[in-house]
């Protein structure tokens, strides 16, 4: 079934058109829009990402090179930077969006058994934000400070697979605490948060649903102690307590018993103070579950490294959405490749390798040497031949 198909058209080959479609329709994305549809926007646009262009002119200095091979890679429009910027400008960055929320639900349970670096049955997320800066005098809209402009990358990422599940895109002045409104915690569930986000208002929420937390305490933060248990000091354990809320206005927001524990990080030499509403898990296993949050940091800086979101090739606030949750788009395409080729060269490698092939004609598993894959390839090709993409 490859023989003869680009890499990139292997690669879009994981895509379902008729979910694209959908995104489009819901939003109007195609009918008043006729120099360049959607679908052509996101190739483009994903062909940017996964070669990391420059500009709007690279972009279309790029594609036009390979004109020859363009209809057989998806695209059946003629891309220009005119109607390329036209269209990051005016097409609904809902709809990209939309398509990367499905491409999240598609990846998740391909990853539902990666391990999390913690004995845990139930689901963890960490939650985060990033900042990406801004030049003010290019994006009045995102005023940051004074003189700086800036939008901020809210995520929520499952810890198996590092898939994001939830991302909002706010101007930078949103306090991260703001998003947990946005959330919806699912039952049973681990959330593991710095402290930015101690708010008890909206943490009894979260306990109201059933979800357990995990943050680190504020100085400014009073609490009484109730009851104590025994710890083994010679794992990096100082205590472990039952504690309530000590000022009236905190107690009125959570009423409830919390848990504290304090945690003596020797290598690092730093002391740590978790609060979380989870009574059964043992007292170590809360730490390791706050250290888990790294992960996050390290997605964050991965895509910042790998992804082009850093510099935009559109100045409005559509355009900027556009890029980013497209990007977004790329990496998570990037992780359904992976355990469907069961590729064993991490994210960065892949990436990197399909960077300098994507116009090459050979089955896409051979650009990454793995013989492995085979087998899982020619398996999924089959299946993608009964399916109307």
């Amino acid at each position: 079934m490859n023989a003869g198909r680009t890499v990139f058209a292997q690669l879009i080959a994981h895509l379902s058109h008729i979910e694209f479609q959908k995104c489009v329709a819901r939003y109007d994305g195609d009918d008043h829009h006729r120099s360049l549809s959607c679908w052509d926007q996101y190739l483009a646009m994903a062909f940017a990402q996964f070669t990391y262009r420059e500009s709007l002119r690279d972009i279309e200095a790029c594609l036009r090179s390979m004109s020859g091979k363009l209809y057989h890679m998806g695209f059946r429009g003629r891309i220009a930077r005119s109607t390329l910027a036209d269209a990051n400008e005016t097409h609904n960055w809902r709809i990209f969006a939309d398509f990367a929320q499905h491409l999240i639900g598609v990846a998740r349970p391909l990853h539902a058994e990666d391990p999390m670096g913690v004995d845990l049955a139930h689901s963890l997320y960490a939650l985060d934000s990033t900042t990406i800066d801004l030049c003010l005098a290019l994006f009045p809209w995102a005023r940051f400070r004074q003189h700086k402009g800036a939008v901020k990358m809210h995520t929520l990422l499952d810890l198996r697979g590092s898939i994001p599940t939830f991302i909002e895109v706010s101007d930078g002045t949103l306090h991260d605490v703001n998003i947990l409104d946005e959330i919806l915690p699912e039952a049973g569930s681990f959330y593991v948060m710095d402290r930015g986000y101690v708010d008890f208002t909206r943490l009894h929420a979260f306990h109201r649903c059933g979800a357990f937390f995990v943050t680190r305490t504020r100085d400014d933060v009073l609490l009484h102690r109730r009851y104590s248990r025994a710890v083994d000091k010679t794992t990096g354990l100082r205590s472990d307590h039952t504690v309530i809320l000590a000022t009236i206005d905190s107690l009125e927001n959570y009423p409830d018993p919390l848990r504290r524990v304090r945690f003596y990080d020797l290598e690092q030499r730093r002391w740590f103070v978790f609060l979380t509403n989870n009574f059964d898990l043992p007292a170590l296993t809360i730490a390791h579950l706050y250290q888990a949050r790294w992960k996050i940091e390290l997605f964050f800086k991965w895509i910042k490294q790998h992804l082009r979101i850093k510099a935009f090739y559109g100045h409005s606030e559509n355009a900027v959405k556009t890029q980013i949750w497209i990007a977004i788009a790329v990496y998570v395409l990037v992780a359904i490749l992976k355990k469907r080729l069961a590729l064993t060269a991490t994210l960065s490698q892949i990436l990197q390798v399909l960077s300098v092939t994507l116009f090459e004609k050979m089955p896409i598993f051979r650009a990454f040497d793995d013989r492995e894959s085979h087998e899982q390839s020619t398996l999924f090709s089959n299946q993608l031949s009964l399916l109307d993409f």
